[in-house]
């Protein structure tokens, strides 16, 4: 892979740390008065789109009201972005809710049901 090759893993770095401080106390939106917390970007290698899991807590409605406000806040968040870290094109935020601790809990859930096998 060349020098190049690397640059979208870098801009999603760079795009976690940025989302996580606007997050801390920038947006204004009270639908994000729930804890959050940026577990992974991806950014497209064309650099059109990114992708920013967001982990949080509550029940179902509460993360609902949640994602409106992040949705609501990516045009925001996308201006920003291209300011501070000063991208030539505008890319598509996306946020995404991370489920991926709720999965697993769900596999240790299952695994914990099975009976291990009988020794002979």
């Amino acid at each position: 892979m060349t020098v190049a090759g690397y640059r979208p893993n870098r801009i999603a770095e760079e795009i976690r740390n940025e989302v996580l401080l606007m997050l801390a106390g920038e947006l204004k939106d009270p639908r994000l008065t729930a804890p959050l917390n940026v577990t992974e970007v991806r950014v497209t290698p064309d650099m059109r789109t990114v992708r920013v899991f967001i982990q949080f807590e509550g029940e179902e409605k509460e993360r609902a009201k949640t994602l409106a406000g992040l949705k609501a806040a990516a045009g925001y968040v996308r201006h920003e972005l291209v300011e501070r870290l000063r991208l030539r094109r505008a890319p598509e935020i996306l946020f995404i809710p991370d489920q991926s601790q709720e999965y697993a809990q769900r596999i240790n859930d299952l695994l914990s049901k099975v009976s291990p096998p009988e020794k002979s």
